[in-house]
């Protein structure tokens, strides 16, 4: 895998540097506009229901937005990089 950008890389250990919600809360309100900090959350938040075993169409339903998405965040979640599935285990949210 070839070492990301400088750019990357520096916007990678920053985010490692947070040490509580309340950090985490003042950085994306200041690195993310108000409507990525929004997508951001619903990604999580659907992430969340697929990971819990929730059927698409009830996810939809339940966080009124498109199948097209939550398709895109399955794919992630099966295919992606790791990411998710690392954060739903240290948080207990992974099911079993």
């Amino acid at each position: 895998m070839a070492l990301a950008p400088k750019h990357l890389r520096d916007l990678y250990a920053l985010f490692s540097h947070i040490k509580s919600e309340q950090e985490a809360e003042k950085l994306l309100n200041d690195i993310l506009t108000p409507q990525e900090l929004a997508s951001v959350a619903e990604r999580w938040q659907l992430v969340q229901e697929l990971a819990k075993g929730t059927p698409q169409r009830e996810i939809a339903k339940k966080l009124n937005i498109s199948i097209s998405k939550i398709t895109r965040g399955s794919r992630m979640l099966q295919y992606g990089g790791g990411g998710f599935k690392l954060f739903l285990e240290k948080m207990g949210k992974k099911r079993d």
